[in-house]
């Protein structure tokens, strides 16, 4: 039983060194002040800006190598999804999102899920909104700051011209089982932190395409914060 232990340990660190050798290449490659080679979002903004010329071809043959950063892999999607996502015809639709589906499975990097999950909405609303938008909220309460407002930011992208009440529902509903899962704690709030007011902006935009009715759904908690 030991030995099977000894060899567990063994092959986890054979098989995640390559990652982390991934994340010291991305920060050494990354070009950006020294001071900041500790900041996530200097790291992204740095390598966007290095791939802002890069052809779709290209950004997505990155998108799809299995040996490439996490860091130089979200600025990939993230300027695949700023340059072309809305320019991709029909008939290219599958292939691309296949791309991004099995990086998104295979990746453990938030901040890879989180510009995907972007990615997939604006290239199929329809069918990726209903999933994507409940896991981006949830990426809302992620530790890592920088995490958490790129996944309010692509919220916001996504809802800002929306007037679909499907969309709207869906949001509502997730928010609405959060809310009642952390009432306990939103008894002694007065004055709503940044994430929790985030939130809230988003349950505003909900109710108001689905209407003031659904107030009396929420807790009362809540609704003494709107």
């Amino acid at each position: 039983m030991k030995n099977i232990y000894l060899s567990l340990v063994f092959l986890f660190f054979c098989f995640t060194n390559p990652l982390w050798a991934q994340d010291k290449d991305d920060i050494n490659d990354a070009n950006i002040a020294s001071g900041a080679i500790f900041d996530d979002k200097a790291l992204l903004d740095g390598y966007s800006q290095k791939y802002a010329d890069e052809s779709r071809d290209i950004l997505l043959a990155m998108i799809a190598d299995d040996s490439l950063g996490s860091y130089k892999c979200t600025a990939a999607v993230r300027v695949f999804k700023e340059k072309y996502a809305d320019e991709v015809l029909s008939d290219e639709k599958p292939n691309i999102i296949r791309i991004l589906i099995r990086r998104l499975n295979r990746s453990d990097s938030p901040f890879v899920q989180v510009e995907i999950m972007h990615t997939l909405i604006i290239l199929d609303r329809y069918d990726y909104f209903e999933n994507m938008v409940p896991a981006l909220i949830q990426k809302m309460d992620h530790y890592n700051p920088v995490v958490s407002t790129m996944a309010y930011e692509d919220l916001v992208d996504i809802t800002k011209d929306s007037l679909y009440t499907r969309e709207a529902r869906i949001v509502f509903e997730t928010l609405r089982k959060i809310f009642f899962l952390s009432r306990n704690r939103l008894q002694n709030v007065t004055t709503p932190d940044e994430n929790l007011q985030q939130k809230l902006d988003l349950m505003r935009w909900s109710i108001k395409i689905l209407g003031t009715q659904e107030l009396k759904r929420l807790p009362s908690e809540v609704i003494n914060l709107l």
